[in-house]
């Protein structure tokens, strides 16, 4: 299968609005997001059950899929945003279709829950989409460097070629070295949950990525047996662990447990590549935008210097 790229956004572009997983119970932060994309030069177009609520997943699932539908075959809109992670993305993903989406091919943002959405778009199509901020969690008021990576990633074909952490996401390394492959991840129990599906891309030549916030220790190492135990990790090339969780308020004790099976998998995992923890990718305030199966290199060394940057564009001009 072919790599898709997106094109680039450009200024007077019409960005639709999507929420294929939990509604928001702030509905002011969407109008907050709203504004601002349009301060930054953008059209927005929401869909028709853009922060609908519905307790029956049938009537629920119906409006969902008819809103990604419609904003993907709408020649009108060049971006899509996602409102927020939650829950209810998975249960979409084999009733897409899948044509739609590969003959349009645009800019589709969202991560948390919408892992489910990006991993099964790029199995299905090749599409590359970006695991990144979303309306009523970042965008109704982002932070510098979140609103850098995010328009960065979306307008200027060369910005991916290097990407910079955020100074206060210390990097630690589990293993040095250096490797080349396919971004795959997004939110660990999400992903996870997707193993023997067809919609969960190979990780073969891959690099994983992978975050998760409220998960304790032993849920993550749940999470990660079930992943060496199916053999995933050792096809990936490296793995970028993120952020797990408001470590601010973890104690120090499940801190250390973390640490310790990061630890464990690079090794019990057969992982001959680089692994490391740190990345400014997560339920955080500054946030990386990642491109989602866009092939990329990663430098580690042992004291923790890193460098990341895609091998070619990730968006066309």
């Amino acid at each position: 299968m072919n790599t898709l790229k997106p094109k680039a956004l450009r200024k007077g572009d019409t960005i639709g609005l999507i929420s294929p997983s939990s509604h928001c119970a702030y509905p002011d932060r969407i109008g907050q997001a709203v504004s601002y994309l349009e301060k930054n030069g953008y059209r927005v177009k929401p869909s028709d059950h853009l922060n609908c609520i519905d307790t029956d997943p049938a009537i629920a699932d119906r409006q969902k899929l008819q809103d990604l539908h419609d904003m993907f075959l709408d020649p009108g809109i060049s971006a899509i945003i996602c409102l927020r992670g939650g829950a209810g993305a998975s249960r979409l993903l084999k009733k897409i279709n899948y044509d739609f989406i590969a003959a349009n091919p645009k800019i589709l943002v969202g991560y948390s829950d919408i892992t489910a959405l990006s991993l099964a778009v790029f199995a299905k199509t090749g599409l590359i989409s970006f695991s990144g901020p979303m309306l009523a969690t970042e965008l109704y008021e982002p932070t510098l460097y979140t609103e850098e990576h995010f328009w960065g990633m979306l307008t200027s074909p060369s910005y991916a070629l290097s990407l910079q952490n955020h100074p206060d996401h210390h990097i630690t390394c589990i293993r040095a070295g250096e490797a080349e492959g396919v971004l795959i991840g997004g939110n660990l129990s999400v992903l996870s949950s997707m193993i023997g599906t067809p919609y969960l891309p190979s990780l073969n030549d891959s690099l994983l990525f992978l975050e998760d916030i409220n998960e304790p220790a032993y849920r993550i190492d749940r999470m990660l047996s079930h992943l060496d135990n199916a053999g995933l990790l050792a096809q990936s090339k490296g793995v970028l662990f993120g952020q797990f969780g408001n470590e601010a308020e973890n104690t120090k004790e499940e801190n250390l447990r973390q640490q310790h099976i990061f630890n464990y998998y690079s090794e019990h995992g057969h992982i001959d590549g680089p692994v490391m923890r740190g990345l400014s990718y997560g339920h955080i305030r500054n946030l990386m935008t990642i491109p989602v199966g866009a092939r990329f290199k990663i430098k580690l060394t042992a004291t923790g210097n890193f460098s990341i940057g895609a091998v070619n564009p990730v968006i066309e001009k």
